[in-house]
């Protein structure tokens, strides 16, 4: 097949809700993926984050395999002992005391999330506050929690009981917390919204409001998690316990999983039958999330991603210093925008016409989202490639 057959086949039977590149993507390793025709891409946004490991790892692969002749799936009224020990390292490197709950995505974490706040106030408080450009997923709930109007469109009346207050604005913040309000949520870099990076007075004044107030803080780190920031968990950037964490993309390596953590005092608020998902924490997921935490901390990966961010970011910055066009480099770890004044889908497109795979959100951001175990020469590459689109553009 070719990539015009794929998209004839497209038109016809799927349904009409991605934007989508004329390239039929079939086969990858590490940062490179190759389409149908056998033309070369490299990878900096794979998978919209979630093959944190690039394509294919092989420890991923070999435990996917392995699981896949013992036992695929099985149901959660049985103990799975997969389940059980990769709960205790997420624990571990999370570095709460907490309980996990597995799922599918991440905005089946999030719905876990809400339902676990709700459950904390008892029926009396059940307001959620969340943040303007935020994102937290496309399920009504998790739609109505988005600080994102265009992404609501056509889809009211949304779940009543979430407020949106300006980002990075603790006062607004402070101003809409109310008797009925139980919860904070926030991602501590927003990256639908534009890689915006929460400061750090202003999560520590949120920690400080919720203790307080008795409210929960929920970190979204959907996007932000496992080593993506450089540390672990993005929160753990900021010297804060979350009361509240949910996390997908990264953790499977690929393969679809999600979670929710929470401290003891609110995991002990839900009991058997309050809340559940059929292939939440499969056998083979867990093994593939095994191999994913396995791999990060065996190749130190973590380090790799706070050394060459630095230089991803000093890469991107002569980039700013020598085009106009660019007006600023922002982000944590591996999770960099770099925003332009105009010309933004010129810019995107003439990537990927040149090999380049990033992303581009709000029209002017191009998102990098590189695998944690990429190479230098990869980021050497793909600065010539932007390099020479830009100079075209």
């Amino acid at each position: 097949m070719k990539n015009r057959d794929v998209e004839r086949l497209y038109s016809k039977y799927i349904m009409n809700t991605y934007t989508h590149l004329p390239i039929s993507l079939a086969r990858g390793k590490g940062s490179r993926v190759w389409d149908l025709e056998q033309n070369e891409y490299l990878d900096l946004f794979p998978g919209w984050g979630v093959s944190i490991l690039g394509h294919s790892p092989s420890k991923v692969v070999s435990h996917i395999r392995n699981q896949a002749g013992k036992i695929i799936h099985i149901s959660n009224n049985y103990y799975n002992h997969l389940q059980a020990k990769l709960a205790q390292k997420i624990v571990k490197i999370a570095q709460i005391d907490s309980k996990v709950f597995f799922c599918n995505s991440g905005a089946e974490a999030n719905e876990g999330a809400f339902k676990l706040a709700r459950l904390y106030g008892s029926g009396k408080r059940y307001k959620i506050i969340t943040m303007n450009d935020s994102f937290h997923g496309r399920t009504l709930a998790s739609l109505s929690a988005t600080g994102q109007e265009k992404y609501k469109e056509c889809f009211g009346p949304l779940l009543e009981g979430f407020m949106h207050v300006p980002f990075n604005d603790f006062e607004a913040l402070k101003m809409s917390v109310d008797d009925e309000t139980v919860a904070i949520m926030l991602e501590l870099v927003q990256g639908e919204g534009g890689v915006n990076v929460a400061n750090y007075d202003y999560i520590q004044k949120i920690k400080k409001l919720c203790s307080e107030r008795d409210l929960l803080f929920i970190a979204d780190e959907v996007q932000t998690g496992m080593g993506r920031t450089g540390k672990w968990f993005a929160y753990q950037n900021f010297d804060i316990e979350p009361d509240i964490v949910t996390l997908a993309k990264g953790i499977g390596g690929g393969v679809p999983m999600g979670a929710v953590f929470a401290k003891d005092r609110v995991a002990d608020c839900i009991k058997p039958g309050m809340h559940a998902s059929t292939f939440g924490g499969s056998p083979i997921v867990c093994k593939a999330a095994l191999a994913v935490i396995d791999t990060i901390m065996s190749k130190n990966l973590l380090n790799n991603v706070n050394n060459l961010s630095k230089y991803l970011k000093g890469r991107l910055s002569d980039l700013k210093a020598r085009y106009d066009l660019v007006s600023d480099i922002r982000g944590v770890g591996f999770m960099i925008g770099m925003e332009v004044k105009d010309k933004g889908r010129e810019i995107f497109e003439g990537c990927v016409a040149n090999g380049l795979l990033i992303n581009l959100t709000h029209g002017n951001i191009l998102r990098f989202l590189p695998a944690l175990n990429i190479k230098k020469k990869d980021i050497d590459k793909a600065i010539v490639i932007l390099d020479r689109v830009l100079k075209e553009v």
